[in-house]
């Protein structure tokens, strides 16, 4: 019997995240006071620490900065994907996100255009994304 994937946990922070995904939108936060984006969610801005913070959706419209490609899985869940990748885009508004990227490992590049998918994995909205 395969594992279960694990599911977020979801907080009165994060809630504004996974609500928006359910409804068809990423949600980010951004900073009244510097006007910085960010995901994760925080209590306040990462930049200047204001608590003057509320959240936004984004275009869907995003870059890739970096990623892994995993050979190995990291939790036995995963095992039947192998391999995966883990990525880091930036949203065209400034918020970073870790992801997937639904594209093969020899497809991938640095400042690669991507377009955001949401898809279900175990009854749970997730933010992926795919070349745009």
């Amino acid at each position: 019997m395969a594992a279960e994937v694990p599911l977020p946990e979801v907080t009165p922070l994060t809630e504004p995240y996974w609500s928006g995904l359910e409804a068809g939108e990423l949600r980010f936060q951004r900073c009244a006071g510097c006007r910085n984006a960010w995901l994760p969610a925080r209590e306040e801005c990462p930049r200047c620490l204001s608590e003057d913070v509320s959240w936004e959706a984004a275009s869907g419209q995003a870059r890739l900065i970096s990623w892994v490609v995993y050979h190995s899985a990291v939790h036995p869940s995963f095992a039947d994907r192998l391999p995966y990748n883990v990525a880091v885009v930036e949203l065209d508004e400034g918020a970073r996100l870790i992801t997937n990227i639904n594209a093969p490992e020899d497809e991938l590049s640095i400042e690669m255009p991507l377009t955001l998918s949401i898809e279900q994995e175990s009854g749970v909205s997730i933010a992926r994304f795919s070349p745009a």
